[in-house]
């Protein structure tokens, strides 16, 4: 069985919770057979599976049916919190001042720029760099606006958009040193900057679903491939890195599987999880 962070043996594992892109799903975006019978397996042994995300949640509807899920599903990092049904739970929406603040980074910054509220997606050019590979992925189309006025007052997401690399993490500099803790900012994938409240992280998320299922968050386990992951390795029992996340990720978790060329997620599963699952009740 893994050992805690504190050098003692972590309790049964009731839950996994599972980071979607990167993590469960292949470069390509689709749950492999690998995958869909992991989660079988979880059921079977008892340990439920939830989902968490920097997609919607309507982003994630496609993968409720075949991996059985029927624990709310936390969009957003956690910014909007569902049922399987799409009944909202738990909302963190950022104040429309922020969310000027954040635009007016971004926009020095030089990142394109995608707003997510509770009733979509809205961003200026539907021309821009990864705009298509998030629609395929969440499974629904942006909806094109000239301006952003009026859209600012029910945000759930902002996202900095940039193939360059230094541009992000820029923008991500300047948000910290000037908004300090009034905002969450982390990068979800290289070319991703996701800002959002400061309750809508993926460690907030192990807390929330560990009380709404009547369990600890150390019989949470957390399985993921970004800095935006770390957090939920913190507070999560069992902390699982996915071989494709970066050095740092990794270092911050308790075992590393496979990457997810390689159902690192159904590896894990079935090396870490159900072992540390072993003594549910």
């Amino acid at each position: 069985m893994p050992v805690a962070k504190d050098g003692g043996s972590k309790g049964a594992i009731r839950l996994l919770l599972a980071d979607v892109d990167g993590t469960l799903v292949d470069p390509q975006k689709r749950l492999t057979e690998a995958a869909i019978a992991a989660a079988a397996e979880l059921r079977e042994a008892g340990i439920g599976l939830a989902l968490v995300s920097g997609r919607p949640p309507r982003g994630m509807e496609m993968l409720v049916e075949p991996l059985g899920i029927d624990t709310p599903l936390a969009g957003f990092n956690g910014g909007l919190i569902v049922d399987p049904a799409g009944a909202v739970l738990c909302s963190h929406l950022l104040a429309q001042p922020l969310v000027e603040e954040v635009l007016a980074v971004l926009a020095r910054a030089g990142a394109d720029v995608w707003l997510y509220r509770p009733d979509g997606w809205y961003l200026k050019s539907p021309a821009a760099p990864h705009v298509e590979r998030e629609e395929g992925t969440v499974q629904f189309p942006p909806v094109v606006v000239d301006r952003f006025e009026g859209l600012l007052g029910e945000v759930v997401k902002v996202v900095g958009v940039s193939d360059r690399e230094e541009v992000l993490v820029e923008a991500q500099r300047e948000l910290a040193a000037g908004l300090g803790a009034a905002v969450s900012a982390s990068r979800s994938q290289p070319y991703y900057l996701d800002v959002t409240h400061p309750q809508a992280n993926k460690g907030f998320v192990v807390e929330w679903l560990a009380n709404y299922l009547g369990i600890e968050p150390q019989q949470v386990a957390a399985i993921g491939d970004m800095p935006n992951d770390v957090l939920a390795f913190q507070r999560a029992g069992l902390a699982i890195a996915m071989g494709n996340a970066p050095k740092s990720v990794q270092r911050a978790a308790d075992v590393v599987t496979d990457p997810n060329t390689a159902d690192g997620f159904a590896k894990a599963v079935r090396r870490f999880v159900l072992a540390a699952g072993a003594l549910n009740p």
